[in-house]
């Protein structure tokens, strides 16, 4: 079977629960998945329920897919993500992106919890993404393509939308929140990188770590749709100042920015213009 006629089967099941035609999805990361607090939900799709679906197996995701409305607008929102660390190939982690592609997604908007590699920034900080380093060793595209995803050879210029990124300062500014810019870099995990890693990253040009996001990007940018990324600062990872890190730290420093991370949220989704 191909990843269409997977995506299809996946599409066939939730359009026959819902009429609603959202152009807006979001990706709610560890620890920020209060945001569905804010959705006005029409329905809730556990990810078990979902053909091919993978199953989401680590705290704070939920793994259920919404359909709803937030800020006005019609929107999808996948509460919990796939990782490669927890055993799924990167076909699997696509397939919700590409499933974005049958229900007529325009927009996705990804949010993660990343590690600080930039010595300027602290924990809490949020970070819009404006361009990442593919670490994971692994990439969606490979293997046979289907061209009612996206052509062969897709152009990686401008992976995160540069008007979504305008649009996500601009609202920051209006709303008295902080928002930087930063390079994300992927890696597989589950462990945590090293001293020596850390410095490498650093030196390649990153300023946060992460073990998801990248191939969803990936898959999403190669089917037309736009992206923007928002990374929460939830640990330091400074070589020479290094603190242990523990997943329940990184979860908790997560939370506790979720409230400003959902404002902000809110208030982009507002000002999208669809077209």
């Amino acid at each position: 079977m191909t990843e269409w006629e997977r995506a299809d089967q996946a599409r066939n099941v939730i359009s026959s629960k819902s009429t609603m035609k959202p152009e807006i999805a979001i990706i709610l990361g560890t620890g920020l998945g209060k945001l569905v607090d804010r959705i006005d939900t029409k329905l809730s799709i556990p990810y078990e329920e979902i053909p091919f679906f993978p199953v989401s197996t680590m705290k704070g995701h939920s793994g259920h897919l919404i359909l709803g409305t937030l800020a006005g607008k019609e929107i999808l929102a996948f509460s919990g993500r796939f990782h490669l660390y927890e055993g799924y190939s990167v076909s699997e982690i696509a397939l919700p992106i590409r499933l974005l592609k049958l229900l007529g997604i325009k927009v996705l908007i990804e949010s993660n919890a990343a590690g600080g590699l930039n010595p300027l920034y602290r924990v809490g900080d949020l970070v819009a993404i404006e361009d990442h380093i593919n670490l994971m060793g692994e990439n969606p595209l490979i293997g046979a393509n289907d061209e009612r995803f996206g052509e062969r050879i897709p152009d990686f210029s401008d992976p995160y939308d540069r008007n979504l990124l305008d649009l996500a300062e601009r609202t920051a500014l209006n709303e008295g929140i902080m928002l930087k810019r930063g390079v994300l870099v992927g890696l597989t995990g589950p462990s945590l990188e090293t001293r020596a890693e850390y410095r490498f990253l650093r030196i390649i040009g990153a300023d946060m770590v992460c073990m998801s996001t990248i191939p969803e990007v990936i898959a999403a940018v190669h089917q037309g749709i736009k992206v923007l990324g928002v990374s929460v600062i939830s640990d330091m990872c400074l070589p020479d100042a290094l603190e242990p890190a523990s997943f329940e730290k990184i979860l908790g420093a997560a939370s506790s920015v979720e409230p400003i991370l959902t404002k902000l949220m809110e208030k982009i989704i507002l000002s999208l213009q669809l077209t």
